[in-house]
């Protein structure tokens, strides 16, 4: 069935016939748990074992006491610093009342730790486990649960690993560093909209926040002596919300990705980053003002999240040498190689797509108490927006009100179907030869029933984008999660080294809890 043809029906459902939710799960008031505090960084030798711990904190946002989780106190989590090479065990502790696990990700840890229910079952409250994490690779990665994302992760569970190249000269010189974290939260009235346990919420389009977060705060306020660089590890850690990041007046400089450097340092006006991607890039504050840190959504608002304030005279530092663009000549040899899969036919092939329960959403309208003629379906846009515009590449706001408000994991199907079996989601279970590479293509489909964004991770082993739409990529880096924009079809290197069960699917939680994931199997 057309996209059209389907939101029309839900519109019509929504409108007419009583579609509700009658068990939504609020979240609980603030009680006698302690303020969050801003993450610290926590340095970690070869060998060493560190406690983490998730359990309940206070914290204020737009200025209200609200009940929201945390790893060892602390939105976002400690920044984990560890040396390239080094192996540590983290001990980690379930003081929620959720069950949960902790996936590392981006890491190419050994299978058993991996943290999704490929691999061990869930922590429940009060129950710890061990992991054993293994650091193969420079650059900055992430933590989160890999339960009820759009719960656990949305509510403050998330924290950065930084891991430090042995080669001193693996970034350039920068004269201050800083981790930032993107995310939003949804609310309402003052408190957190809530959330249901028995399904996910918001499943068509995902859980948009209407309060955007910077280290887990409204705005962040940092300060600079103009004429340094400053280098941003930049991690969107959002259930749903890309963001169009950048610092206004400043100059930006892209020198890294996921997993390490790009091919060749570019200058950018801003970075494009959907949820669970990272960037790393360069900022030079030439001159002495404030400088502000925005989501500039294009063609529509622009966000503050924070500034950063440069004052004194130009300093000499990092920015003597901002002007000059590296090209960093492994990963030019090392990519150059991978070019030579450009022509070949992929081995797998994805569609992502959707499905939706019709005979769910009527069983549910004929059950329901009825939602009233006055909702707006449309977020104010109007069904005839959507119906008689192209989609647009990127959704960069919830733009369909309480159409996606009221659309669940138990009538929304989100999909990535194997074009050669014809299989979907979880029953597609591939098993790949142990190294060096599989060549895969996905292809998001314009003309699925609502076509959008997906980010799109893999687990355990890591890839680089060959091609967008034919079009070959000329500055390669080394990725676990790739955007693929509505109508995209792109063609991914996937390294297949790391032996065990994983799994690859949307990162945008409320469309991996609604079907969008995959597993496959590394011999």
């Amino acid at each position: 069935m057309h996209h059209k043809s389907i939101l029309f029906i839900i519109a019509i459902i929504l409108l007419v016939g009583g579609f509700v939710l009658n068990d939504q799960m609020k979240v609980a008031p603030v009680g006698n748990e302690p303020y969050a505090v801003p993450s610290k960084e926590v340095v970690l030798a070869d060998g060493a074992t560190y406690e983490m711990v998730a359990s309940y904190v206070t914290k204020n946002i737009s200025g209200k006491p609200v009940r929201m989780l945390a790893y060892n106190g602390m939105i976002p989590g400690p920044s984990i610093t560890v040396l390239e090479g080094a192996q540590v065990t983290v001990n980690f502790v379930n003081n929620t009342d959720m069950p949960t696990l902790l996936h590392s990700h981006g890491i190419r840890m050994e299978n058993p730790y991996d943290g999704t229910h490929l691999v061990q079952k869930d922590i429940l409250p009060g129950e710890s486990f061990q992991y054993i994490l293994k650091f193969l690779d420079p650059g900055v990665f992430w933590y989160h649960p890999h339960v009820r994302e759009d719960i656990q992760q949305n509510m403050g569970l998330y924290g950065n690993f930084v891991v430090r190249a042995k080669d001193q000269n693996f970034w350039a010189k920068a004269d201050r560093e800083h981790l930032l974290f993107l995310s939003d939260v949804l609310m309402e009235n003052g408190d957190i909209a809530p959330y249901s346990d028995k399904y996910v919420t918001h499943a068509l389009m995902g859980r948009f926040g209407n309060t955007l977060l910077i280290n887990g705060d409204t705005a962040l306020a940092l300060e600079a002596k103009s004429g340094e660089v400053h280098r941003m590890f930049i991690t969107n850690g959002a259930t749903v919300r890309p963001f169009n990041f950048r610092i206004k007046g400043a100059k930006m400089k892209l020198v890294g990705g996921d997993g390490g450097r790009y091919e060749r340092e570019t200058f950018v006006d801003s970075v494009v980053i959907s949820p669970s991607e990272r960037f790393v890039v360069d900022v030079l504050f030439d001159k002495a003002g404030e400088y502000a840190m925005e989501n500039a959504v294009p063609g529509g608002k622009t966000y503050v999240l924070g500034k950063i304030t440069a004052t004194g005279v130009p300093v000499e530092g990092a920015g003597t040498t901002f002007q000059v663009l590296r090209t960093n000549e492994a990963e030019t040899k090392l990519f150059a190689g991978f070019r030579q899969y450009l022509p070949r036919a992929p081995e797998k092939r994805l569609i992502l797509t959707l499905s939706m329960d019709m005979n769910k959403i009527m069983s549910q309208m004929m059950g329901g108490g009825g939602m009233g003629m006055n909702h707006d379906m449309t977020g104010g846009q109007g069904m005839g927006s959507d119906m008689m515009h192209a989609p647009a590449p990127i959704e960069w706001e919830d733009a369909m009100g309480d159409m996606n408000t009221f659309s669940t994991s138990d009538t929304v199907t989100w999909v990535m179907r194997d074009e050669e079996t014809g299989k979907e989601n979880m029953d597609i279970k591939w098993e790949l030869p142990r190294g060096p590479f599989v060549k895969i293509r996905i292809t998001n489909d314009e003309k699925s029933g609502h076509p959008m964004q997906h980010p799109i991770h893999f687990h355990g082993n890591r890839f680089v984008v060959l091609s967008v739409n034919g079009v070959p990529n000329d500055n390669m880096v080394w990725k676990d999660t790739t955007l693929l924009q509505t109508g995209d079809v792109l063609d991914m290197l996937l390294e297949t080294t790391n032996p065990g069960k994983w799994m690859a699917h949307c990162h945008i939680a409320e469309h991996m809890h609604s079907g969008m994931m995959i597993a496959y199997t590394v011999e």
